[in-house]
């Protein structure tokens, strides 16, 4: 079976680094990430443009407007979901964006809820909808806890994608995280708008060991998320994502694998993510 991972980082933040060599056990280069990939037969993935201004400052409001992937030697497979510093978002900057949305390599826009202090339907972020409709891109949300402390976690709820997908129902809207904690909610956002999908990437963070024992079902733990899956039955729209280098491509994709039902498993390992980012199927080798 074919395996788009739908999330994954390729930047140079501090605190990634820091958690790839300490926590996740991840060697965090070109040479890591396929070694991971040719494993397990994964063909594409998305990757989140994320920087920093200076080391340790994400987020800051002093990050280039448009966020890129800016590890060396970036695999050709990976395509970018181009982060947004709403800070810096001028109108020369979304002229900018315009154009980059032309590049085949480009996929995507990602807005770090939370980690900015706006919400979804902030009009700060109209321009960009709608240039994600004309260029036929989606939108990727961050929703739910966040990965910083400096970062405001009511402005990643879930429950304000709703709006959003309302007023723009030609763009295509991504819950990255299922909104967890809130993934009920998230569940029914998705259920109510035919436009919104969620990666379930990032709900673990380490090495196997930190996965291996919620595989057991009796841990009630993750009953939360088990509930929202079933509650939103929207397994057509749910992707597969790592939040790679944050946790292991193998144990992630076995976890979830033993929660998706087998028979929508072509889906959401592969199906839904061509349907979320078309073009990622002109980088697919």
């Amino acid at each position: 079976m074919k395996i788009i991972d739908a999330h994954v980082h390729f930047s140079s933040i501090q605190t990634f680094v820091e958690t790839a060599h300490k926590l996740a056990d991840v060697e965090y280069n070109e040479g890591g990430l396929l070694a991971e990939y040719e494993q397990l037969g994964v063909v594409a993935a998305v990757g989140m443009g994320l920087e920093e201004s200076r080391v340790g400052a994400f987020p800051d409001e002093e990050a280039p407007a448009l966020m890129g992937l800016n590890l060396k030697n970036r695999p050709s497979q990976i395509g970018v979901c181009i982060g947004i510093n709403p800070f810096a978002l001028t109108a020369s900057e979304l002229e900018r964006l315009d154009a980059k949305l032309e590049d085949p390599t480009v996929v995507g826009v990602k807005i770090y809820l939370g980690y900015y202090p706006y919400y979804a339907y902030d009009s700060i972020y109209t321009l960009v909808y709608e240039l994600a409709e004309k260029h036929d891109v989606p939108v990727v949300f961050h929703t739910g806890d966040t990965y910083s402390a400096d970062a405001l976690i009511k402005y990643a709820h879930p429950l304000t994608i709703d709006e959003v997908a309302v007023k723009h129902r030609n763009v295509r809207f991504v819950m990255a995280h299922l909104g967890d904690p809130w993934c009920l909610t998230a569940a029914e956002v998705m259920y109510k708008n035919h436009n919104v999908f969620a990666d379930l990437s990032g709900l673990i963070v380490g090495t196997r060991n930190r996965v291996e024992p919620h595989m057991d079902t009796s841990n009630p733990y993750f009953d939360h998320f088990r509930h929202a899956l079933v509650f939103g039955d929207s397994y057509d729209r749910y992707m597969f994502g790592t939040d790679w280098p944050l946790v292991q491509v193998r144990p992630y994709m076995e976890w979830l694998a033993g929660i998706i039902p087998e028979r929508y498993h072509e889906k959401f390992f592969y199906e839904t993510a061509l349907r979320v980012f078309p073009k990622l199927e002109g980088l697919m080798k």
